[in-house]
């Protein structure tokens, strides 16, 4: 199902799941937004038999968009002006559409909020992956100093027969040098 939904003076073919750029709207990342102008859903066409319809969105990021060159020039006048605009426009995930009958289409992902700036420095390796990691729960805490302490320990011990072991081996090799030049 589809439906021409309209904002920001423009029309729009949305579908659920669809990912939109529109003229910047009010509110907050993850704020559901409710758009409610539509002028056709699927086959049905007509003020009376959209009145009641309606489309869900979810609001990914609001962003600035693309640079747009002002360029201004009089020829043979010396007279030039560069400037530079963009337009604020926001980021929206369509989850839903709703039909003047009542019947809902809806969408079955999950509409990620991460924004296009970090999914372009991902893809240039330019920010780090974030991997959904287990926190770690008060017992894992707990043990984590007790098994620095138990290394700490471990270590002197070690150092020590490490300290004994040259010792021994090194003492008959001299006493069996000395026995060789004796004879």
């Amino acid at each position: 199902m589809y439906a021409v939904i309209k904002t920001g003076g423009k029309q729009y073919r949305v579908q659920p799941g669809d990912l939109i750029v529109v003229e910047k709207l009010a509110g907050e990342p993850g704020d559901e937004i409710k758009l409610d102008e539509v002028l056709m859903m699927g086959d049905v066409v007509g003020a009376p038999l959209v009145a009641k319809a309606f489309a869900s969105a979810v609001l990914v990021e609001t962003r600035k968009g693309e640079k747009v060159k002002i360029f201004k020039k009089i020829r043979r006048q010396g007279y030039r002006r560069t400037n530079g605009h963009r337009q604020p426009e926001s980021v929206l995930r369509v989850v839903g559409l709703t039909g003047a009958d009542g019947k809902a289409h809806n969408w079955d992902g999950k509409a990620d909020l991460t924004t296009k700036a970090e999914l372009d420095a991902r893809a240039r390796n330019l920010a780090p992956r974030v991997e959904a990691e287990p926190k770690p729960t008060k017992a894992a805490k707990a043990e984590a100093p007790a098994k620095t302490e138990a290394k700490a320990k471990a270590a002197p011990k070690k150092a020590a027969a490490a300290k004994t072991e040259t010792k021994t081996k090194a003492a008959p090799k001299k006493a069996a040098a000395k026995t060789s030049d004796e004879a």
